[in-house]
């Protein structure tokens, strides 16, 4: 029986770890089958049980974009809009608090964290990014793990009608490691309700212990499985449920999109445009559910028809580089690092390396692992030192290098085509690609050079250039290019920089590339769009300010990339929240009403004598590029109108959203005095900024919770204690949180009042307790020179309060008191009467009895404490007392 039973786990081990592998779209006719149950009944018959024969409430799906959890990417599981009533940290007055028996169908997301299942995707049948997950949850003791397994074994055999020969179970076998110990609970469970011995199975921690994260709640589970095989030759699993008991608690889209493209085009030979047609059979599935799906189909279509047409010139391009590699390598050549790295540094066109690996995986080749990892780290070595405002380090023409160029009469670099973009009706950006010639090619090191070879990094000099330099605050374009008529060649640009005029690009030369050259530049769409509107909502940022500070607030610099913005700008004082708080409602309200956004060239004597022009104590060219929000510029010009101070109106030359309406949305997310007078504000934009907003409202409501908790009151010291670590762990989630921070203000402000209220609540709390049992202990002994005793105590704080307080009322006593803990940890206090020294001190005292506990002591002559652990309390006590009378 135990060897079938080993062979058994060992089948079902490799089964689970092996699904079936997808062989293409006739792996296996399907007309043999009886037809499947559509989604929506499988669904309804679930949720329908649950709810009529066992009581449960229904609950609709939370958003696959988790609300105010930065710990997650995407919500991944049935239980994480329940993950607050697991941490205990739910509003009592909400209606979840009042959730016992619920049922739901989950939207969900596999695509990043901890439960990523985007590498299985396409190797078997079985795994997905994106499906629905059905759940029964029970809250607050409501039932547990038999009424769990018996609910399951009963819907998925009597009302589904699965035969009970098909399914498999699974058990947690333990984690030594760890301390956990087998589920042997769940076990006799399953053989109680009639499932085989031969069929339930034990596995560790890898199969059998579901965690949410590396924080957060975490059990035991078990697994059913149904066997494809039906019995015949090795089993073939599928998991149909995970039952997850939550004992513990431990303290992407587009990758998918463009997988989904390059399936269904090279597996299933999918005409373009396939994926977007399959919008309304998904709404059709998936709308009566989840009505959100109804409402945003027609921007779906859109979203999904856009990426995939954008994708498939990118696929092909890829592809024909690949073969074209492969051609050249030998039989046991490994596919080269740069060549790969320069199809995934294509920006929002390029094909990601998990991709490029895995194309290269189904032709059998291997991808250089070691020169990717060399090619990562220079990336990261790079992207840190753009990450500073202004960095001169590496690729960099200096002074003789310039003389150089203007001995040679070579012009300006044409930096014109970067305002190349427009707004399309739908909202998009469209940007314009530009043809350039090579002038100039530089190794790293600023050498001149004729030609660069095969994975050298270099700096190109061209005659024109649509790529934004690093100026002005803003952060440099980064993106690609090709040489024309080889298109299929890519040209990672990593940064352009201004050099006296001449914009110097830094790029990775995949092949030679040669003076003379004629090529076509690609800025990476998504990196410029978000520094665009950075660059704009600054602007608004800056407008704001005045009109909430007034004129006299001075820009002092900026800084923007994609992430975030920064302004630093001269103030009386600190900016109190709510003046934070309407700048940021005075940025909304510009941005709601999507105002256009104006951009001309004028001759620079037309803006000295415009009231409200906002201009920085720099060199401005002439012409000069003025940017005016909501007003065309020779309106904001015009002495007359006085729109400049209505309005933003400034001298610039970065790149601008064409209308205001992009930005989103703007949080500050920091301040802080640089210099006195001069304000540093932190800010981000759209949906950065509103999943700030919606952290900042959940944790809004958990300090409103503490504060109605300290209100009601304490009913002893340990639960004041709770409650006070509780506001300390608020604490330090509002100080660290990305929130507005006028919120975190208020809320810092709130909390350290609770946390004061707090601590003189348990020291009232605690004088109680001592005073009561002062009075226990002196009723207990008479009067005499010595009182040695135990008494319980939730802290030493307790403990020495009360010896000090004997000693108060007794003078002549001696006093020494053991409270015993959990554990068997012992706490220690002591007083020594004025009487008794020099020759008996308490802290001689505290340490010899807290020695014979293993255990140490500290403290003075007079008053000492310490601790130690021991089952035998009178041992102690005795050797407490033998050490008294021997120095009295």
């Amino acid at each position: 029986m135990a060897a079938s039973l080993a062979a058994a786990a060992r089948r079902l081990r490799r089964a689970i770890r092996r699904s079936p592998a997808w062989r293409g779209p006739s792996h296996r006719p399907l007309s043999s089958e009886p037809p499947a149950a559509k989604a929506s009944a499988v669904r309804a018959a679930f949720l329908n049980f649950f709810r009529d024969r066992h009581g449960h409430r229904l609950v609709p799906s939370a958003s696959v974009r988790p609300r105010g959890d930065p710990s997650l990417l995407f919500v991944n599981a049935g239980m994480n809009q329940f993950k607050p009533i697991f941490l205990g940290t739910v509003d009592p007055r909400s209606e979840m608090a009042g959730f016992r028996r619920v049922a739901n169908s989950q939207k969900c997301v596999r695509a990043g964290g901890r439960h990523n299942d985007l590498e299985d995707v396409g190797r078997d049948l079985s795994h997905h990014t994106f499906f629905e997950m059905l759940g029964n949850w029970a809250f607050g003791g409501e039932y547990f793990k038999e009424e769990a397994c018996s609910m399951a074994w009963e819907l998925l055999t009597q009302v589904y009608g699965i035969p009970t020969e098909r399914l498999w179970v699974s058990y947690f076998d333990g984690d030594p490691k760890a301390g956990l110990e087998p589920d042997l609970e769940t076990r006799d469970i399953w053989l109680s309700l009639g499932v085989p011995a031969t069929r339930v199975l034990s596995f560790g921690p890898q199969e059998n212990f579901w965690e949410m994260g590396n924080t957060g709640p975490c059990g035991p589970c078990t697994e059913i499985h149904y066997d494809l095989a039906g019995g015949v030759g090795a089993p073939q699993l599928v998991e149909l449920w995970n039952l997850v008991f939550m004992q513990h608690n431990r303290l992407v889209l587009r990758r998918i999109l463009r997988r989904a493209v390059r399936f269904s085009m090279e597996i299933l030979k999918a005409p373009p445009g396939f994926l977007g047609s399959l919008v309304p059979v998904v709404v059709e599935t998936l709308g009566d559910a989840y009505p959100e799906l109804q409402r945003n189909s027609a921007q779906i279509s859109n979203l999904v028809l856009e990426d995939e047409a954008a994708f498939l010139a990118s696929l092909e391009r890829g592809r024909r580089i690949i073969d074209r590699t492969l051609r050249t390598l030998g039989p046991s050549d490994m596919f080269p690092a740069e060549v790969a790295w320069s199809l995934s540094l294509s920006g929002d066109l390029g094909l990601p390396l998990d991709m490029v690996e895995l194309m290269l995986e189904e032709k059998g080749v291997q991808l250089d692992s070691t020169g990717l990892e060399r090619l990562a780290q220079e990336a990261a070595q790079h992207q840190a030192r753009q990450a500073k405002p202004v960095q001169k380090q590496g690729l960099w023409l200096d002074v003789h290098a310039l003389g150089e160029l203007q001995r040679q009469g070579v012009p300006p670099t044409d930096s014109s085509p970067k305002y190349n973009y427009s707004l399309r009706p739908n909202g998009s950006y469209e940007f314009g690609t530009c043809e350039a010639q090579v002038l100039q090619l530089y190794t790293e090191d600023g050498t001149a050079v004729a030609s660069v070879g095969k994975g050298q990094r270099c700096g190109l000099l061209l005659d024109r250039t649509n790529f934004y330099a690093e100026q002005g605050g803003q952060a440099s374009d980064r993106g690609y290019l090709v040489r024309v008529g080889q298109e299929d060649v890519l040209f990672p640009v990593a940064r352009a920089q201004v050099c006296g005029g001449f914009i110097l690009h830094e790029a990775v030369a995949p092949e030679c590339l040669q003076i003379g050259d004629q090529v076509q530049l690609h800025v990476d769409k998504a990196w410029r769009l978000a520094c665009m509107a950075k660059h704009t909502a600054t602007h608004l940022l800056n407008w704001a300010l005045r009109q909430t500070l007034g004129p006299g607030t001075e820009q002092q610099g900026s800084h923007l990339n994609p992430e975030q913005l920064r302004l630093d700008v001269t103030t009386q004082t600190a900016l109190t929240p709510e003046q934070l708080r309407a700048v940021e409602n005075t940025v909304q309200e510009a941005v709601q009403q999507d105002k256009p956004v104006y951009m001309e060239e004028v001759p620079l004597a037309l803006t000295a004598q415009v009231p409200g022009l906002r201009c920085l104590d720099e060199v401005y060219p002439d012409p000069v590029r003025v940017v005016s929000v909501g007003v065309p510029v020779a309106h904001a010009l015009d002495p007359a109108s006085q729109a400049a101070l209505q309005t933003s109106v400034e001298l610039c030359c970065g790149t601008h959203l064409l209308r205001t309406g992009a930005v989103g949305d703007l949080v500050i997310i920091g301040d802080r005095q640089l210099s006195k007078g001069t304000t540093r504000l932190l800010a981000i934009t759209g949906e950065q900024a509103q999943q700030a907003r919606e952290l900042g409202q959940n944790l809004a409501q958990e300090v409103k919770a503490a504060t109605e908790r300290l209100s009601q009151g304490s009913r002893d010291v340990a639960e004041a204690l709770r409650l006070s670590k509780d506001i300390g762990r608020l604490i330090e989630a509002v100080d660290t949180s990305v929130m507005p921070q006028w919120q975190r203000r208020e809320l810092l402000a709130t909390l350290k009042m609770l946390q004061r209220r707090a601590n003189t609540a348990i020291r009232k709390l605690q004088m109680g307790q001592a005073a009561k049992k002062t009075q226990e202990l002196l009723e207990r002994h008479s009067k005499g020179p010595l009182i040695v005793d135990t008494v319980s105590a939730e802290s030493l704080s307790v403990l020495v309060k009360v010896v000090r307080q004997l000693c108060e009322q007794a003078p002549s006593t001696s006093v020494l008191l053991l409270s015993p803990q959990s554990m068997g940890k012992v706490l220690c206090a002591c007083q020594v009467a004025q009487g008794a020294m020099p020759t008996f001190t308490a802290e001689s005292w505290a340490l010899a009895v807290c020695s014979h506990m293993g255990g140490k002591a500290w403290g003075s002559r007079v008053v000492a404490q310490g601790t130690g652990s021991t089952t035998d309390l009178e041992a102690a006590l005795s050797t407490a007392r033998a050490y008294a009378l021997s120095q009295l």
